[in-house]
């Protein structure tokens, strides 16, 4: 799938200069991206987005130091300046693209401000679908964050055509801050959705033999809402991985006229591993804990050495999945790749049951109603987009 990035303030920027780094390291020219930032010094600090698809807004009004928490001046900013955005992805090229995707960390200012004025305005210019790849704050970070995150979704889940979430309050160990944690949480990031963009792409192990292309993720991803993906990964043992690869292929070769009882042993043992590596994939650690049974759609992908794939296996995911969420449409297929090991990622699409969520709002409502008596009193009135949580 090709993917057009757009890095939305400091997480999102350092998101997407990690996705351009996996890209330049595999060689598979999936993804392209920009980064867009208040902070200046947060734009320099980028690694592999070239400088010229670096663009800092907002200098006039806060001389690239950022806005801080300040979600309302970066909507404002970006509005203001959205020329200079969509000029900068018009520069950078989207022949070829098949869907952008902002990142932003959704409990700043400048991200949670910016990406649902940017949704808005490629959707008016492209017919690519657009999606949005959100952090949402640890509730030790704040409440303000939590307020905005909870303003930033409510405007994000009716620009963006699907809202993907990864919660960092449920990827950090127990004892480790959330400043620590941002790299092991962005790796983790990249790894899961890294796979699933890249699926359907050519790269130096093949082609699979239930490909996985672009319009099959676009048609899980139609109904909207909000996503999460789950993620298992199984290394292959030494003596398989020799078997496989060894003499037991070229034997293999030399009887085909009939099947061994190895073969089939073998065949069954992959099929009850991808089974299980779906299952795990799907009952472990979401990016975004949910009830996985309110999920309308789904779609399975099983990435590893193309010996080592298994067709009926993938089937029998395909089932169980369907069987466990309230939807029946289930997709899924393979992705060759060089590898060690094997990898399950579990896309379940359009959630209708999210805790998290709902105690990110009730914590949003909490501040609104304070925040509403305070303007009473001062005769002010507040920004009542955080309204749409709440009809």
């Amino acid at each position: 799938m090709k993917v057009f990035f757009i890095g939305f303030g400091q997480a999102g920027g350092k998101i997407v200069d990690k996705f351009i780094e996996a890209d330049l390291r595999t060689g598979t020219e999936s993804f392209r991206g920009i980064a867009i930032n208040t902070a200046r010094t947060d734009l320099m600090g980028l690694q592999h987005i070239a400088f010229e698809d670096r663009v800092l807004i907002g200098q006039t009004v806060v001389k690239g130091h950022g806005v801080g928490t300040d979600n309302d001046a970066g909507a404002r900013i970006t509005f203001d300046e959205i020329d200079i955005i969509m000029n900068a992805i018009d520069r950078k090229g989207i022949g070829g693209t098949e869907a952008f995707i902002i990142v932003a960390g959704l409990g700043g200012g400048t991200g949670s401000g910016g990406a649902p004025v940017v949704a808005r305005y490629l959707k008016k210019v492209y017919r690519e679908p657009v999606y949005v790849l959100g952090l949402l704050p640890a509730p030790e970070e704040g409440k303000l964050y939590s307020y905005n995150a909870a303003r930033s979704l409510a405007t994000l889940v009716n620009e963006a055509d699907n809202v993907f979430l990864f919660d960092n309050s449920a990827w950090k160990n127990e004892g480790e801050s959330i400043k620590g944690a941002f790299d092991r949480l962005n790796e983790e990031i990249v790894r899961r959705f890294g796979i699933l963009f890249r699926a359907g792409e050519v790269g130096s192990a093949g082609v699979g033999e239930m490909v996985i292309d672009s319009s099959e993720i676009i048609n899980t991803l139609r109904g909207g809402g909000i996503s999460s993906i789950g993620y298992a990964i199984s290394e292959i043992s030494d003596d398989e991985y020799e078997y496989e690869r060894g003499i037991g292929k070229l034997f293999r070769r030399q009887t085909r006229r009939e099947e061994r009882p190895e073969d089939k042993l073998i065949g069954e043992d992959k099929a009850s591993r991808t089974l299980s590596l779906v299952r795990r994939a799907m009952l472990g650690r979401l990016t975004m804990p949910c009830d996985y049974t309110s999920a309308a759609r789904a779609l399975v992908l099983v990435a590893g050495p193309p010996d080592d794939l298994d067709r009926k296996g993938i089937e029998k995911a395909k089932s169980w999945v369907e069987e466990n969420i309230a939807g029946v449409e289930v997709r899924g297929g393979d992705f060759p790749a060089n590898s060690r090991y094997i990898a399950a990622i579990v896309l379940l699409a359009t959630i209708a049951s999210t805790p998290r969520i709902t105690k990110l709002i009730e914590t949003a409502k909490e501040i609104k109603e304070a925040s509403d008596k305070i303007d009473e009193q001062s005769g002010m009135k507040m920004d009542e987009s955080i309204d749409l949580l709440f009809e």
